[in-house]
């Protein structure tokens, strides 16, 4: 899959503001760039756009609160989102270990949102019981080279799929980690993106925001994420460590011992993949189980283990093939299952960061082999 450039489908850019506009069965999703002084962009051309449209008005630089969809981000080496964007040291990525703050400053009254085909103010939906309207939820996530667009941020793309697939209104800010505004600076000194608030309160530490999601947006009225075998959420976790020593590795010699353990992790994914879950299996049949034809990792719907694990995998197929021409071996058909069905999937194509972010934050990171 080829992300396109910034606005990917369903998105339209106006101004300094990316705008996703909605379907009918979903909230709708708004990004909104955060940064310095704006400046002048081409917009990328627009895509047609389906469902009810909200209006933006320029805000002459000022901040303005949007409600909509949001998306998550990481380091491009796994690093844990919240620390200083450089690359880290081979290792598993502490993404369970990262910490971020955040919170958003709402603009006056009349100067930001324009309703239309029946928006309400404020960029509510207009129809009775909108799932998440009682919710002031604000996601911040890291901008693109651009300073407005989505940057490459897997810890930033978890927490926007996961209030995505949650169905509730939330805003989305993207942060120019450049020219990041003074009043950010004091709400979150020394802090990163990804971070979030939730009706004021300050959230900024995505493992506990995932929890603190699944626990309050429950059912009956919002999904439930979590997974039913508790397998599903170890999975490939150890396959974006093995791609990080991988990708830096600079020495020729070594390189087949760094391909060889990242196949290792991979083929241990796939394996898993294309298993039968215990749901799968005919107890009374005589037969042995087939191979599983679940379209994610715990069944046939994006659960919290999807949310952690697709942004990893998304980049590790872009990166490696970029700058290693290492793609992952078509006998694994398990993955390739998985990752199609993911693109399937409007939460999250319209999450990730568009394939040139991606290449370019490993730029610095993919060393050329000597």
């Amino acid at each position: 899959m080829q992300t396109p450039p910034k606005p990917q489908r369903g998105w339209r850019w106006h101004r300094a503001l990316l705008v996703n506009l909605r379907t009918p069965s979903q909230a709708p999703p708004r990004v909104q760039a955060l940064s310095g002084p704006p400046q002048p962009r081409t917009a990328p051309p627009r895509a047609p756009f389906q469902g009810t449209k909200v209006g933006i008005r320029g805000t002459g630089g000022k901040q303005t609160r949007n409600q909509g969809e949001t998306g998550a981000e990481e380091s491009p080496d796994g690093t844990a989102a919240g620390e200083a964007i450089q690359p880290a040291e081979v290792g598993e990525p502490q993404a369970d270990q990262s910490n971020h703050l955040a919170d958003e400053r709402s603009a006056e009254r009349g100067g930001g949102i324009v309703p239309e085909n029946g928006g309400q103010e404020g960029g509510e939906a207009s129809e009775e019981g909108a799932p998440g309207q009682d919710h002031d939820i604000t996601l911040f996530v890291k901008a693109g080279c651009d300073g407005e667009s989505i940057g490459n941020c897997p810890f930033s793309q978890r927490l926007f799929m996961i209030l995505w697939l949650k169905g509730v209104i939330f805003n989305v800010t993207t942060v120019d980690l450049k020219r990041k505004p003074a009043d950010l600076q004091n709400l979150a000194p020394g802090t990163n993106p990804p971070f979030m608030t939730f009706d004021g309160e300050v959230k900024t530490d995505v493992n506990k925001i995932e929890e603190f999601l699944e626990e309050k947006l429950a059912p009956p009225r919002y999904p439930k994420l979590g997974t039913q075998h508790p397998e599903s959420n170890s999975a490939g976790n150890d396959v974006f460590a093995k791609f990080s020593a991988f990708i830096k590795n600079t020495k020729k010699d070594a390189n087949e011992i760094y391909e060889r353990n990242l196949l290792k992790a991979l083929k241990k994914l796939d394996s898993y993949l294309n298993s039968p879950l215990p749901d799968e299996i005919d107890a009374y049949s005589t037969e042995e189980a087939a191979i599983s034809g679940r379209k994610f990792l715990d069944g046939n719907e994006l659960t919290l283990a999807d949310c952690n694990l697709l942004p990893k995998l998304h980049i590790i197929k872009i990166v490696a093939k970029r700058y290693r021409d290492f793609e992952f071996p078509s006998e694994m058909t398990g993955i390739w299952r998985y990752l199609n069905n993911a693109y399937a999937r409007d939460e999250f194509t319209n999450t990730c960061p568009a394939d040139q972010e991606i290449e370019h934050a490993y730029s610095d990171v993919a060393k050329r082999m000597k």
